[in-house]
């Protein structure tokens, strides 16, 4: 790979020194000529129009930036080296307008649709949830998607507020709807919590959603459980949201919707790992709000948990 998509190392430059990039990795925007050498680009959603309890996830990006320069080269277990393995780069945030859900929606699709024209693989932090229904909407113009997706909600609802169709509570309803996800190919693991009653429930059962509670994950475990998630995935282009509510709030306490009784952080990381295999068209790490997260904790697993992805696209079949 290229030797100018090389992060910085803190050998050259302290980690508290310089401007920020995801991973320390060089700053291209689209508009940039050296767009044509990126294979996968790491990208701000700053917003959470779509969240409806407790805000922050707009501030997530920034955040999980300056966390992620703690993250190095090597991974520490199976040594992949994903810098080296594909050319990465930070391409800067979506510009969102924080007015209008509508706008936004249609300016994230229209900016991963250059993603997507470039030919790079996207790797999004947010954000609320609501952020990934645009990205799918650009990501799978051409065909369905199957999607793993980790969460203690299925985010599957109808409607919030008496009919409004878009919240960070039912994009993959919308998803569905739309025909950008393939239901028999979309496992979501890690549900779990009260619930308002059992309709996003009855809808996965209708279309043919595996839905893995997080009793049924903590019985069979982590490896288990990642084996059906691909197998369902089966060898397709397949999307992975990744919320970081999946994660017990002991660990992961800054986000907005926190769920007690999920993975800790290593088996958190372990289902990223996992995903190796998998053919990754694009990734997300979402609601992760800072105004929960004073002591950086919740940023620094998520930027791990977005290096894991990063991991498992590094090998991913093409």
């Amino acid at each position: 790979m290229t030797d100018s998509f090389q992060p910085v190392s803190g050998f050259v430059l302290p980690r508290f020194a310089g401007i920020p990039t995801f991973m320390r990795l060089p700053h291209v925007p689209l508009e940039d000529p050296r767009i044509a050498q990126v294979q996968v680009g790491l990208i701000g959603a700053p917003w959470d129009g779509g969240t409806t309890n407790r805000p922050g996830p707009r501030h997530g990006p920034r955040h999980l930036r300056d966390a992620s320069t703690m993250i190095r080269a090597q991974h520490g277990i199976t040594g992949i080296r994903p810098f080296e393995a594909l050319n990465c780069a930070d391409l800067g945030d979506v510009a969102p307008n924080p007015a209008d859900v509508q706008d936004s929606l249609a300016r994230f699709t229209a900016f991963y649709d250059r993603v997507r024209d470039a030919g790079v693989i996207p790797l999004t932090a947010g954000g609320d949830h609501l952020c990934t229904l645009p990205i799918l909407r650009a990501m799978a113009k051409d065909r369905p998607l199957g999607m793993i997706h980790f969460d203690s909600h299925t985010d599957l609802f109808h409607s919030y507020f008496n009919g409004f169709l878009y919240t960070h509570g039912t994009p993959f309803r919308r998803a569905v709807e739309e025909g950008l996800l393939d239901p028999k190919r979309v496992c979501m693991i890690g549900i779990r919590g009260t619930a308002y009653d059992s309709e996003d429930r009855d809808f996965a059962d209708s279309v043919g959603i595996r839905v893995i509670p997080i009793e049924e994950f903590h019985k069979r475990g982590v490896e288990d459980v990642m084996a059906e998630a691909r197998a369902i995935a089966g060898d397709g282009d397949t999307y992975v949201s990744y919320d970081i509510d999946f994660v017990d709030p002991a660990f992961a306490p800054g986000t907005g919707t926190p769920e007690i009784g999920g993975p800790n952080s290593w088996q958190a990381l372990e289902c990223a790992r996992l995903l190796a295999g998998v053919r990754i068209v694009g990734a997300d790490l979402v609601e992760v709000s800072p105004p929960f997260d004073p002591s950086g904790a919740t940023a620094y697993l998520g930027a791990s948990l977005m290096f894991e992805m990063l991991c498992a696209i590094a090998v991913a079949p093409r």
